[in-house]
């Protein structure tokens, strides 16, 4: 499991039924567990995304030996519905979490 700091605001975005509309525009067909989105998609055999309104939490389940144009396809939307939901870019993201591990190192 993962979880990525939200940009200031995003939070209100991901209320209510936000995370879903948003999994679903990246995704197609997304289910829901109450709070948590589900979603299989190409090389994804599942992955839940929730968030606690500070930081939103996603587990994924990979399928193993998928065709390279479908991982390359997972990859991309999967980038784009992190970049949606945090309101981050992969770069910033990066950022974000290699100074939360210089903070929990110190």
């Amino acid at each position: 499991m993962r979880d990525y700091e939200l940009k200031r605001g995003t939070a209100k975005v991901l209320e209510g039924d936000g995370l879903r509309k948003i999994a679903a525009s990246v995704f197609g067909d997304v289910g829901t567990d109450g709070a948590k989105v589900l979603v299989s998609y190409g090389a994804l055999e599942k992955m839940v995304a929730w968030t606690d309104g500070k930081k939103l939490f996603v587990d994924t389940t990979m399928k193993a030996g998928v065709a390279d144009h479908i991982a390359t396809d997972t990859i991309k939307a999967y980038n784009a519905f992190l970049e949606k939901a945090t309101g981050l870019t992969a770069k910033e993201r990066s950022k974000k979490a290699q100074e939360a591990a210089k903070k929990g190192a110190a």
